[in-house]
C-alpha cells in the first residue's frame, strides 16, 4: 500500500497499491458514460479552480461509468500511470469514488483557488469500497442558532467529503421558527426571532441581551435540497410537534393552551405545547403539506420528543379530547396526536420520522425512530418492528464536551472524546440478524444551543465527525490506532477546506468561553438518568 493511501478517511474496504502514479495535468481529459455526467460536472467544478486543470471532455484521462455489478453506493477506483477509472453501482457510487480521488491528491487541490502549480500526482492503486450502512447522517440544529444558507451549504459539502448521505435539518423549536409557511406569516414575523439568548448552560441564568433570529424562505430551502441532492445527500426536515412549539404559539396563541408570551429565550424544555383541538391539528397539517412540497424525501420529521403534559392536565379541551377518543389520560394524548400526523403524511406518500419518545404508547406503523436516549431505545425500537437510526447522546452528540480541559468552550454533557465517538456502533449487542437489519445506520447530532456560529460548529464537529464517518461507512472491526495515524494527514485536508477544527492537542486560549460557562455531566449519572427516562419503553417491551 502506498503511503498516501493510509490517510484516507473513511478507510476503504480494500486497497491494493502498485508502482507509479497518474499525473493530473492541464491536458487531462474526463469522460463520463450515461448516468455519470452530473458527477463529472461536479468534479470539474471541484478540482478546476485549485489545480488549473479544466478536465475537458475526452478519452484517455479520467473515465467515469456505472457498473451494475457493484453495490448501489459502492465504487471501484483504479489509478494507473495511464489513467483513472471510477466505476460505481449508481451515480452515488461514482460520486464517492470521486471524493476518494480528491483525498488522494495533495491538500492544495482542495482549496478554492490556486496556491500551487502542482505537480498533481495520484499514487497508482486499486480501491474497492462500499458502505456498511444506508443511513450515514448528521443533524444540524438551525433552530437554536440560525445558520445562513451559505453556512448550511458549506456544512453539506463537509459532510459529503466524509461520505455522509443524510442531513437531518432541525428547523423549529421553542427558541425559533426557521421556515416560512404560506398563509401563516406570523411564524416568521414573530416566531423567527427571540429577544436574547442564554450565555452558557441554563443553570447559570446568564443572557446576552442581543436579539437573535432568521429564517429560510421557500426558495432558500429548495436551494438547500437541490444542492444536497447534487451531492447525493438526502435532507430530512424536522418540524417538532406537539412539544417544542413555544415559537409557533408565540406567533399564534390560539394554538396553545392559554399561553400568550414571547419566543423562548432560555434553553431547555418549554411546558407550552400545542393544544389538541382541531385548529392545532389543521395547523400541523398545513405545515406538513408545505414541508412535503419542498422536501421530496420519503421521511418527514415531526420530533415528538420532550412534550410535557402539564398544560393538558389542566385544559378543558384536552379533557374533552380524552373523553371523545376514549384515552386513559393526558399521557395518551401525544401518541394519539402523533398517529394523526402519521395518517396525514401517509396521504402524501410519506413516512413519519420521530425521536424515540414516539415509542411510548406505540409508534405509528411504518414510523422510523431516531433512538437518542442512550443505547437501549435502539433495541426497543427494532423489537417493536420499527426501522431505527441510532444516535445515542452518550456517543454521538457533538455539542458535548471533548475533554476535561477547563479551556473547552461551554463544556456541557458527558465527555465524548475522539476515541469515544470512533468506538460507537449503531447496532447494539444482543440483536438477532433480522433485528439488526432494521438498524438503518447512525447519526451524529450537532445541537447549537452553545454553538452560535459556523466557527463554533466546526470546533465541536471536527475531527469527531471524521471518526463518526468511519464508524458508519466501514465494517464493525475498526482500529483506532490506525485511524489516529491517518488523521494528521486528513487534518491538512481540513485546513485546505477552511475548517476550524479542534486541535488534537486540545483547546487554544481563544477557544475558551469564560462568559458562557457550561455544565459538565458525569457518565455514570447520565446513564442512571437515561435508565429512568426509558423505563416506560422497557415496560412496553416486556
Amino acid at each position: 500500500m502506498n503511503e498516501p493511501v493510509t490517510s484516507l478517511i473513511p478507510l476503504p474496504r480494500a486497497v491494493n497499491g502498485s508502482a507509479g502514479s497518474f499525473r493530473l495535468e492541464t491536458t487531462t481529459s474526463l469522460s463520463a458514460d450515461p448516468g455519470a455526467e452530473a458527477v463529472s460536472g461536479w468534479l470539474r467544478a471541484a478540482l478546476g479552480p485549485a489545480t488549473g486543470c479544466p478536465l475537458p471532455p475526452g478519452e484517455g484521462g479520467i473515465r467515469m461509468r456505472l457498473d451494475p455489478g457493484l453495490p448501489p453506493e459502492g465504487y471501484l477506483l483504479d489509478v494507473t500511470p495511464a489513467g483513472v477509472h471510477i466505476g460505481g453501482g449508481s451515480a452515488a457510487g461514482v460520486f464517492y469514488g470521486a471524493q476518494t480521488l480528491r483525498q488522494l491528491l495533495p491538500p492544495a487541490a482542495l482549496r478554492r483557488a490556486a496556491i500551487s502549480a502542482g505537480p498533481w500526482e495520484i499514487p497508482a492503486q486499486r480501491i474497492t469500497d462500499e458502505p456498511r450502512f444506508a443511513w450515514r447522517g448528521v443533524l444540524l440544529d438551525v433552530a437554536r442558532h440560525f445558520m445562513p444558507v451559505s453556512d448550511v451549504l458549506r456544512f453539506i459539502d463537509l459532510a459529503v467529503f466524509h461520505k455522509l448521505n443524510v442531513l437531518h435539518l432541525h428547523l423549529t423549536d421553542d427558541q425559533g421558527w426557521r421556515i416560512e409557511v404560506p398563509g401563516l406569516p406570523r411564524l416568521t414575523e414573530v416566531g423567527s426571532w427571540r429577544s436574547a439568548s442564554m450565555l452558557g448552560s441554563r443553570g447559570h441564568e446568564r443572557y446576552d441581551g442581543r436579539p437573535h433570529g432568521g429564517y429560510y424562505t421557500t426558495a432558500d430551502l429548495r436551494e438547500i435540497v437541490a444542492f444536497a441532492a447534487a451531492r447525493h445527500i438526502t435532507v430530512v426536515p424536522e418540524v417538532d410537534m406537539p412539544g417544542h412549539m413555544q415559537a409557533a404559539i408565540a406567533a399564534y396563541p390560539e394554538l396553545g393552551n392559554g399561553f400568550a408570551g414571547p419566543v423562548r429565550s432560555a434553553w431547555g424544555i418549554s411546558e407550552h405545547v400545542l393544544n389538541v383541538g382541531p385548529e392545532a391539528l389543521d395547523f400541523c397539517r398545513a405545515v406538513l403539506d408545505h414541508v412535503c412540497d419542498v422536501f421530496p424525501g420519503e421521511l418527514i420529521g415531526i420530533g415528538g420528543d420532550e412534550c410535557p403534559t402539564t398544560e393538558w392536565r389542566d385544559s378543558p379541551s384536552a379533557r374533552q379530547r380524552i373523553r371523545a377518543e376514549g384515552l386513559a389520560g393526558p399521557h395518551e394524548l401525544q401518541p394519539w396526536f402523533t398517529a394523526r400526523l402519521a395518517e396525514h403524511l401517509a396521504t402524501r406518500g410519506r413516512r413519519l420520522f420521530g425521536w424515540d419518545e414516539i415509542l411510548a404508547g406505540g409508534a405509528p406503523p411504518g414510523a422510523v425512530v431516531a433512538a437518542w436516549r442512550g443505547r437501549a431505545p435502539t433495541t426497543h425500537a427494532v423489537r417493536a418492528g420499527h426501522q431505527v437510526v441510532a444516535c445515542p447522546d452518550i456517543a454521538v452528540y457533538l455539542d458535548y464536551r471533548q475533554s476535561d480541559d477547563p479551556g473547552e468552550p461551554t463544556p456541557v454533557g458527558t465527555r465524548l472524546t475522539l476515541a469515544d465517538v470512533f468506538a460507537f456502533d449503531p447496532v447494539p449487542d444482543g440483536l438477532s440478524e433480522s433485528e439488526a437489519a432494521l438498524v438503518l445506520g447512525g447519526q451524529a447530532n450537532v445541537w447549537t444551543e452553545h454553538l452560535e456560529s459556523a466557527r463554533r460548529v466546526d470546533y465541536q464537529a471536527f475531527p469527531r465527525l471524521c471518526a463518526f464517518a468511519e464508524t458508519v461507512w466501514g465494517p464493525p472491526g475498526r482500529d483506532f490506532a490506525g485511524f489516529s495515524a491517518r488523521l494528521p494527514a486528513h487534518l491538512a485536508r481540513l485546513d485546505a477546506l477552511g475548517v476550524g477544527y479542534r486541535p488534537l492537542t486540545g483547546p487554544r486560549p481563544w477557544d475558551a468561553r469564560p462568559d458562557a460557562p457550561g455544565h459538565p455531566r458525569d457518565l455514570a449519572g447520565r446513564l442512571a438518568e437515561l435508565h429512568e427516562m426509558t423505563a416506560g419503553l422497557r415496560r412496553v417491551a416486556t
